[in-house]
């Protein structure tokens, strides 16, 4: 829960179309909302951010404290956050920045806000300093084939940057170094946002459909062994990113051309299967 404090201050924004008085007053403020990493619960954070490009910068700095926020550590376990800017809602990749990155970004957040290499002078932790990339703009969705589509192009998206960042990895001298956080990061809402999808394929698409459509049950039997065998590459995956660090770079590169494989021979043939079925029910549910 947000302390007496941020929720004066997040009902203030909210009512304000993001504006806010008092020490936040004409400051650049967003409304980062994390889900717990053990909780599970959601929890919404006002701070300062940063312009990058189309990026966004926000750092750890819990006012130089020797202990990271505990937003920060929710969205290493949930790396999709939600923002609010202004009256604007929408969902980011929350990716910690490394190395080089990091002393380069963290330079450009005190060029722009001086007070957070005060807040560095008093801990000697690294402020994390966090990129928040907004996802590409949704595609128009009015029927229930739409939000399908939408769905899978992102999974689709995000399993091509995974990919494309895990061979520059390997095609890098430093190849048998750890796999670092913009791989994990994207990787795990990529495992995350996939087994969501479908758990809810299962538990409610699936079976709304067969009640209507019983000469797809062999369709649906298919696809429900589909979602097991893409379930145990999650898994490994998972089990990797647990310990990015240890890693083994060739074991992941394998596991992530395993999902690829089988993960887009599935959306093809439930996209095949499917489709013609979803176009006539409108989105979202009226």
């Amino acid at each position: 829960m947000p302390t007496p404090f941020n929720q004066s201050i997040i009902e203030e924004f909210r009512a304000n179309g993001g504006k806010v008085g008092g020490p936040f007053e004409g400051g650049d403020l967003l409304l980062l909302t994390t889900t717990g990493a053990k909780s599970g619960k959601e929890t919404t954070t006002p701070l300062g951010y940063v312009r990058h490009g189309a990026s966004l910068l926000i750092v750890g700095s819990n006012l130089g404290a020797p202990r990271h926020p505990g937003w920060y550590h929710n969205l290493l376990a949930h790396p999709v956050v939600r923002v609010e800017i202004g009256a604007e809602t929408f969902e980011a990749l929350a990716v910690p920045a490394e190395g080089a990155r990091r002393e380069e970004l963290f330079a450009q957040v005190v060029a722009v806000s001086p007070g957070y290499g005060d807040y560095q002078a008093q801990t000697t932790r690294p402020l994390p300093v966090v990129v928040l990339e907004q996802d590409e703009p949704a595609l128009e969705v009015n029927t229930l084939a739409d939000k399908l589509m939408e769905v899978h192009t992102w999974l689709r998206a995000q399993l091509r940057h995974v990919r494309t960042e895990v061979d520059a990895h390997f095609a890098a001298p430093t190849a048998d170094i750890s796999l670092g956080l913009q791989i994990r990061q994207r990787c795990l809402a990529f495992c995350q946002t996939l087994e969501f999808h479908h758990t809810s394929e299962d538990d409610h698409l699936f079976p709304g459909i067969a009640h209507y459509h019983p000469h797809l049950a062999d369709t649906f039997a298919r696809l429900g062994e589909e979602h097991r065998t893409v379930a145990r590459i999650q898994g490994e995956l998972v089990s990797l990113l647990a310990d990015i660090g240890a890693a083994d770079p060739r074991r992941f590169r394998a596991e992530l051309d395993r999902m690829s494989t089988e993960l887009n021979a599935h959306l093809d043939y439930e996209e095949a299967s499917l489709l013609p079925f979803l176009t006539e029910i409108p989105w979202p549910p009226r």
